[in-house]
């Protein structure tokens, strides 16, 4: 039942020309985010960002060498990691804009 309802990976990459992690849903959409965003993937390299698994319910995605893990739901719901990872991210995305409107 949570198979036909929930989102669901087919696959993911990391998108070499784009620098993006990319997400294909079983139901045909696809999603991309910047991997610098992301809980885990941060200051990775390209090599290392490309070692990406899905895991065998579709649920979520797996870095064996980083030691990451995300969940598709999440993912769609702009969740990129902890509490404290989103406080930080949003923190700097404040920052970008307050700068953006000085300038």
């Amino acid at each position: 039942m949570a198979d036909a309802k929930e989102p669901r990976a087919e696959s993911a990459y990391y998108d070499w020309d784009a620098g993006k992690i990319t997400i294909n849903l079983k139901h045909g959409t696809s999603f991309s985010f910047p991997p610098e965003i992301a809980q885990g993937l941060a200051g990775a390299s390209p090599e290392e960002l490309a070692e990406v698994e899905v895991t065998p319910s579709g649920t979520g995605l797996h870095w064996e060498k980083l030691d990451a893990d995300l969940g598709i739901p999440s993912l769609l719901a702009g969740i990129y990691g902890n509490k404290a990872w989103m406080a930080q991210i949003q923190s700097k995305w404040e920052t970008a804009v307050s700068a953006r409107k000085i300038a």
